[in-house]
């Protein structure tokens, strides 16, 4: 499926802390590796500057109380066949955090110049 104007597409939001890992890596920066590696059109990760999860425990980027696991979200956007191929993955993957998912309506999708 092309990513075209007026067509449904999946958004598949991972929330994750910066300092979380997998195989040695940071788990943010293995994830954007997997994406790419399986042909996902695209994703993008966010640091937060505040943020707390299932532990109520929050993380800031406050000058008074530096963290060092500030909240991280990665958003995908693909077809739902392809967010359905890979979410069974992510789950072994993903240690601790939060995935959501939401359909989307792309206004439009094309690199710079087209």
């Amino acid at each position: 499926m092309m990513l075209k104007k007026g067509s449904r597409a999946v958004l598949l939001k991972i929330y994750i802390g910066e300092s979380d890992k997998y195989k040695g890596k940071p788990l943010y920066q293995y994830l954007m590796g997997f994406f790419s590696e399986n042909g996902l059109y695209g994703a993008t990760v966010m640091r937060g500057i505040t943020g707390f999860g299932a532990t109520s425990r929050v993380h800031t980027s406050s000058i008074l109380r530096l963290s060092t696991d500030l909240p991280v979200i990665i958003e995908v956007i693909d077809s739902e066949e392809m967010i359905d191929k890979i979410k069974p993955l992510l789950e072994e993957i993903i240690d601790g955090g939060l995935v959501t998912q939401e359909e989307v309506e792309i206004c439009f999708y094309r690199a710079k110049g087209e």
